[in-house]
């Protein structure tokens, strides 16, 4: 294997790990409070300053209540976006949370991601501060989170749970075999267990692989040979901008891709990492659900979605 594809490989594989990082699924509460005695002072007294660790809880609380978030975390999402410019950074892309510059915000709450946010999280239980650790892998658990997060600020979460109806409103009544690639060495794809799976799953997208199972380090993806591949035929193939800005093109040099009738029908679509594999932010989410419906409902005719 080229080295160049390796560095590839290894950057896309720590990409997802981050985003299972930030949406990490487990089949237990989506968002844990910690058990002492801060958990008691939350319930009693809403939070008024708060730090968001991942950019999907900053945009939540922005949403919710602007005045309540005081810090958020270094989010390439938000870099032109006029609504964060004025608010600290406390991290800066893959670097930990820096733990002076989130106590000088003087916050009574710091909301982090699970699997990633662990140590900078307990390190502020210990200094007295409240936490919350939140992991988001399914639709129903972003409005779980959001319904939670508007519990702590005390602010009215129906607003923006009818926003996100919204955008599952115009789904299409086709269901086209897919399948969704995000990496090429290996080769992988999300099953329903992933935040991509359960976004397909409700737009009615038939995932080809959402019941397979594998040994991919990555919860929630399988790993497939260029045989698999060929077998699933799928008749939309989406592939997803991420760590290898060259994916779509590395693709299109294996042997199976002339032989994919997505590939022959001109089926073949892009999509952004934030949104689909990576929920990002509310507007990310937003823009996905957009391009899904387009594909599903008017294949073809969406210009700027459409690969060659």
């Amino acid at each position: 294997m080229p080295r160049r594809w390796i560095l590839s490989a290894l950057g896309v594989l720590l990409s997802i790990l981050l985003a299972a990082c930030n949406t990490a699924t487990i089949q237990q509460p989506l968002t844990k409070l910690p058990t002492n005695a801060n958990t008691q002072e939350l319930s009693k007294a809403p939070a008024k300053r708060v730090v968001a660790l991942s950019s999907l809880a900053a945009d939540i609380i922005y949403q919710l209540d602007e005045t309540k978030l005081v810090g958020i975390t270094g989010s390439k999402l938000f870099k032109d976006d006029s609504r964060f410019a004025n608010l600290p950074r406390v991290s800066e892309g893959q670097s930990p949370p820096n733990l002076e510059k989130i106590i000088a915000l003087q916050p009574d709450l710091v909301i982090g991601a699970e699997g990633f946010s662990n140590q900078p999280i307990e390190k502020l239980k210990q200094l007295g501060i409240s936490t919350i650790l939140t992991q988001v892998k399914s639709w129903e658990s972003l409005e779980k989170l959001t319904q939670q997060l508007a519990e702590l600020i005390n602010a009215d979460p129906q607003p923006l749970l009818n926003r996100y109806k919204n955008f599952l409103a115009a789904k299409s009544t086709q269901s086209p075999s897919t399948l969704v690639l995000v990496s090429r060495q290996p080769i992988l794809a999300p099953n329903k267990n992933s935040w991509a799976g359960d976004l397909l799953g409700k737009f009615q997208v038939k995932n080809l692989v959402a019941e397979l199972q594998g040994t991919s380090p990555i919860a929630g993806y399988v790993t497939l040979s260029a045989e698999k591949v060929l077998a699933a035929n799928p008749e939309v193939l989406i592939v997803v901008n991420n760590a290898d800005p060259q994916l779509l093109d590395s693709l299109k040099k294996e042997a199976f891709w002339q032989k994919l009738q997505a590939t022959q029908n001109n089926r073949v679509y892009t999509f952004d990492y934030y949104g689909l594999v990576n929920p990002g932010s509310i507007d990310a989410i937003q823009k996905t659900c957009q391009q899904l419906t387009q594909v599903l409902s008017a294949p073809g005719t969406s210009n700027f979605l459409k690969t060659q």
